[in-house]
């Protein structure tokens, strides 16, 4: 496989002329790059005019390569040619070095170019490309390709360096300016002829430097640091890109972020690039910093915003997931509206990041995440807003790469690790490498977020003087739902209905879920809301078999509107004889939406219980809505055995919810 490298363009701020008197410093040897011992003209001329001149060196290359390696080759040198051609008329120098040793087995063409700068005549450009093509090379071709990347790297390091140590040799020696060739000034040609010995005619085909060179200088102010291999692949992806668009070629900061997504490989980044491009433009995301309008429900109840910045100036983003009401939020917003407020925010980040680098003396590249987990709990876990969520990181990760910097993680409760199992899975492992956790109230003690953010910048609700307009969060009233803007669609997994069941208890009725279990520790989870009345809440344990589910599911269903007694009373088993209480009851009021877990230690059965011991006056049943799932202990390793069960009155669904609050526990 053919492999290309191209280097950004370096800028001299010097005269064509000089820069060129310097670079004939460098033959026939030079110390300050030791593989190259000696380098011996084969052929020189000059033109009749003493415009242009062709010089063809035969150059012996001490390549640093394995002992071992040499030893096997049967070779200590290897040998280059190299062809100049300088044009003192143009004020352009091209240079072609090609491999003579091993040429039927390995394929290298070095290409440079000396110009004049397109904008500013008294500086001069220094383009450089590479290809290199192993074709068989005694098993060792991954080697060679090594070797030889390492070489061109160092090559392209020393470069501008070396231009300026040469330009101060010249200086020294009473050479401060050389006029142009002129072709009525015989003499004066002599002169610049006698003290620079290059020149290049633009040869047919190439074309002159295009819009997709890029300055060694705007790279480092911009971009930051790159190694030389990453500006070749940077600069490869945009001509792609811009064959492959016929029209606007993203920015390079862009660019950038693709390919450290897929670890500079260009055809990966590529592919990555071309489908996010579509992507925005079917939906216009282009558009959304303009055109979007944030609900009245997002402003009020929306528990994150941009706050400031961090000690390395990146744009702060703020989320107090602990107090989001993400049933709520969806059940007002929908998942589209949702997934749009996102994409809003991750554009803000992209204009805070222009704007950062701008007021900065070095590349903004990225913004740092707070997210703040207190008051986190199971209501958290309630499945379609995991899904919502778990929707959401996959498109932030395939469209906005590398846009992270950092995320602090503060105040996470014991319910985290679970809510981290499900969703890190879909996080870039380059991302979650990025994540810093802080459970308890270390966070302000030394390696905590003071090593990431300027003291004077904490938020108030972390105990810090600097005042935060992010919203509290907290529940969204039945009020603001919106009819339809979370329902069930065909086929889509985030259905309520194809994950919840709804059950009517009449008076001193129960309803029933058994879940056997043969896992120790694995983690049984359960959210429910009470519709209407009281409920009382329990569960139990058995090693006793039960009456087991059919072979597709995971628990039986018992009790309801038909049937009075629990499976256990049925039996006339004794509670402490027979079964255990595990969880203590929990008496359920209207509205109220429970959330909790258990660890089961043992094997057995488990029953969920839900009992009605009293109707209201008009005598309607009581209604629930349950959902209930067991998590496997090998996805948690132990890390579960502190959970606790949790209530919360988020996200009530009764009529007596419909103002700003409800009943909580």
């Amino acid at each position: 496989m053919v492999q290309e490298y191209i280097s950004p363009v370096r800028v001299h701020k010097y005269p064509f002329e000089m820069v060129m008197a310097a670079y004939e410093r460098r033959f026939p040897s030079c110390p300050q790059i030791p593989v190259v011992v000696e380098c011996v003209i084969t052929e020189d001329s000059w033109t009749a005019d003493n415009s242009q001149r062709l010089t063809t060196r035969r150059c012996q290359l001490n390549v640093e390569a394995p002992y071992l390696l040499k030893k096997m080759i049967g070779v200590d040198y290897i040998y280059f040619i190299q062809k100049n051609v300088l044009d003192l008329k143009t004020r352009t120098l091209d240079i072609e070095a090609t491999n003579e040793t091993f040429a039927n087995r390995v394929g290298v063409v070095e290409k440079c170019r000396y110009y004049v700068h397109p904008e500013n005549a008294q500086w001069t450009c220094f383009e450089q490309s590479a290809t290199l093509d192993v074709k068989n090379f005694f098993g060792l071709e991954s080697t060679v390709e090594k070797i030889a990347m390492k070489q061109y790297a160092a090559n392209i390091a020393k470069g501008k360096e070396l231009i300026e140590s040469f330009m101060k040799e010249v200086n020294d020696e009473g050479v401060k300016e050389l006029a142009p060739w002129n072709p009525k000034d015989d003499a004066a040609n002599l002169e610049l002829r006698r003290i620079v010995s290059r020149g290049t005619e633009l040869p047919k085909g190439q074309s002159q430097p295009d819009q997709y060179t890029l300055d060694s200088e705007y790279i480092k102010r911009h971009l930051g640091e790159l190694t030389p291999v990453q500006e070749a692949r940077l600069l490869q992806l945009r001509k792609w890109i811009a064959d492959l668009q016929k029209g606007k070629v993203p920015s390079d900061t862009t660019l950038l972020r693709f390919l450290r997504a897929r670890d500079f490989n260009v055809e990966k980044a590529r592919e990555m690039l071309s489908q996010s491009l579509l992507w925005r433009k079917k939906h216009q995301v282009d558009r959304l910093l303009s055109e979007y309008e944030t609900p009245d429900v997002v402003k009020q109840y929306f528990p994150g915003g941009w706050h400031h910045h961090d000690k390395d100036g990146r744009p702060l983003y703020i989320l107090r997931l602990g107090q989001m009401d993400v049933k709520g939020l969806l059940k007002s917003i929908g998942e589209d509206g949702l997934l749009k407020l996102t994409l809003h925010v991750c554009e803000e980040g992209l204009k805070l990041l222009e704007e950062a680098s701008g007021a900065s003396s070095r590349a903004v590249q990225a913004w740092s995440l707070l997210v703040d987990l207190d008051g986190l709990n199971m209501r958290h876990l309630w499945r379609p807003g995991v899904r919502a969520l778990l929707r959401v990181i996959q498109l932030v990760e395939a469209n906005y790469p590398e846009t992270m910097g950092r995320v602090l993680i503060v105040r996470a409760p014991r319910v985290f690790p679970i809510l981290w199992t499900i969703v890190s899975t879909f996080i870039d492992e380059n991302t979650r490498s990025k994540f810093l956790f802080y459970g308890g109230k270390d966070y302000l003690q030394p390696g905590g977020l003071l090593d990431y953010i300027p003291k004077d910048l904490i938020p108030d609700f972390l105990g810090g003087p600097c005042k935060s307009f992010v919203h509290e969060g907290g529940l969204v009233p039945k009020s603001l739902y919106v009819s339809g803007a979370f329902t069930e669609r065909e086929g889509d997994p985030l259905s309520e209905d194809s994950i919840y069941r709804s059950v009517s208890l009449g008076k001193g009725q129960v309803h029933e879920v058994i879940v056997p279990n043969r896992d120790p520790q694995s983690v049984l989870t359960w959210d429910f809301d009470v519709l209407r009345h009281d409920i009382a809440f329990t569960v139990y344990r058995t090693e006793h078999q039960l009456d087991h589910p059919p072979p597709d599911t995971t628990a039986l269903c018992v009790g309801g509107a038909d049937e009075a007694k629990s499976v256990l009373e049925q039996k006339g088993w004794r509670e402490g004889e027979h079964y255990h209480r595990v969880e203590p009851t929990l008496v359920c009021h209207d509205g109220e939406s429970i959330q909790g877990s258990h660890v089961m230690l043992e094997c057995g059965s488990y029953i969920l219980q839900w009992r009605c011991e009293l109707l209201d006056s008009a005598h309607r049943a009581a209604q629930l809505m349950y959902f209930h799932e067991t998590l496997a202990s090998h996805h948690y390793k132990g890390s579960m055995s502190s959970l606790q069960s949790g209530t919360s009155g988020f996200s009530c669904l009764s009529g007596k919810s419909a103002a700003s609050s409800c009943p909580s526990r």
